[in-house]
């Protein structure tokens, strides 16, 4: 009797063997997929712009702004790179460019069989898909590493590039939450709270030549194609916030998102209704820690690279509020959020997001990070009107599923989304 004890810890060791080696292959798969040969490829200029049927595009009057005249009219522009951070609301972001996208029937530059443009690895051209040298396209928004050359002779002269930053103790804390666990590194910092602990001390636990280590330090500068492990003092890292500045022609900030959109509709002659949108990708308020001044300060001064970039970037962007006019942003938020929140009271069911296990529709599921379901979605009212049907379910799509409805094959992400799934039981 006293051996049969044995058969259960045998079946619990033997599943995580298995999950052990999956979640091995996986990562192997995912990073030899990553590993891509630098093609030589022909130049071809690419045309000035790829609007479709431009003389055709809706145009509108403007209003007073420093930059327009009152009655002066504009055409939409639709030639856009958007440069997708990590935890910076971009999936929100991206489900607003995904349905302007559709509706002015552009073009969109997609990677082939995963939904990022093999990062870590700086962007190639190649890596789109079906790409052949001379294409245009309209749009491109995919998670990358910056390389300016590269994509510089994939998209139109007149293209549009837009990013958005985030508060860098904020991001920082929320990729620990959401990455921890994919890099090594982490595995050894004792005690419950791994977050505190390795702010006590991050030089003791970080590996910059571990995997995935970027994710843990200045993730902001390394998205933008720089060295994410200078020293905060070093000339190279001035020299990149300047090549930011000259290459991007509006920063977004999270922490003010809507007047972000306000100064986006300014800038590419957009509507109203084009900046319509839910929150997506949002964690449930359980796993989001609350960073004392402490935690704060220890985090800033870690990041250092990206306090110095989102503080430039800061002072940017309110120079741009000015100049549109306080006033008139106060206005035109005001009127996006109570927009916003008349399609919440037409799409979502009660209102608001809800735990991954209370979501209905299997495809409405949002992807979720290895060990646990944090990340919340939505429920579409069953009643909704055939008018609103189809923008509803547009404007709550994850953007896993948006992007297969777009056309794009995602064989490796979806493969490993099962390894997960498995892994989160």
């Amino acid at each position: 009797m006293a051996g049969r004890p044995a058969r259960p810890w045998r079946s619990v060791c033997k599943g995580l063997l298995l999950g052990t080696f999956l979640t091995s292959c996986m990562i192997l798969l995912y990073c030899f997929n990553t590993m891509q040969a630098h093609i030589s490829l022909p130049e071809v200029p690419v045309p000035y712009s790829c609007s479709h049927r431009p003389s055709q595009m809706q145009r509108k009057t403007a209003s007073n702004s420093s930059q327009k005249t009152p009655g002066q009219s504009c055409s939409p522009k639709v030639d856009i790179m958007f440069l997708k951070t990590h935890k910076t609301a971009s999936s929100t972001f991206l489900n607003l460019l995904f349905r302007f996208g559709e509706k002015h029937r552009l073009k969109f530059a997609f990677p082939s069989s995963r939904n990022d443009f093999f990062y870590p690895s700086l962007f190639q051209r190649s890596q789109v898909k079906d790409y052949r040298p001379g294409m245009c396209f309209n749009v491109i928004c995919n998670h990358m590493r910056f390389n300016a050359p590269e994509v510089a002779k994939l998209l139109p002269a007149d293209t549009s590039y837009i990013t958005i930053l985030r508060e860098p103790a904020e991001l920082f804390e929320s990729s620990f939450h959401y990455f921890g666990r994919v890099v090594p590194f982490t595995w050894k910092i004792p005690g419950d709270d791994k977050l505190n602990e390795f702010l006590r001390e991050p030089q003791h636990y970080f590996d910059p030549e571990g995997f995935n280590a970027f994710y843990l330090k200045n993730l902001l500068f390394f998205d933008f194609g720089q060295d994410n492990t200078l020293k905060v003092n070093d000339p190279r890292v001035e020299e990149g916030i300047q090549f930011i500045t000259e290459h991007f022609h509006l920063v977004m900030l999270v922490e003010y998102f809507e007047e972000s959109l306000i100064l986006l509709k300014e800038a590419l002659c957009w509507e109203m209704e084009d900046l319509l949108f839910f929150k997506l990708n949002a964690r449930k308020g359980s796993t989001v820690s609350k960073l004392t001044p402490e935690l704060r300060a220890r985090a800033l001064e870690w990041n250092a690279i990206d306090w110095k970039l989102y503080q430039h970037f800061n002072q940017t962007f309110w120079k741009k509020v000015d100049a549109y006019g306080r006033p008139r942003m106060a206005k035109d938020v005001a009127e996006l959020r109570k927009r916003n929140a008349e399609m919440a009271s037409i799409c979502i069911e009660g209102g608001h997001a809800v735990d991954a296990s209370n979501i209905q529709e299997t495809d409405m599921q949002p992807w979720q990070p290895i060990g646990e379901k944090s990340i919340m979605g939505y429920n579409i009212k069953k009643n909704v009107d055939k008018e609103h049907r189809k923008v509803c379910r547009k404007m709550l799509m994850p953007e896993i599923q948006y992007l297969t409805e777009l056309g794009v094959n995602l064989w490796i992400t979806k493969l490993w989304g099962h390894i997960r799934d498995i892994l989160n039981l």
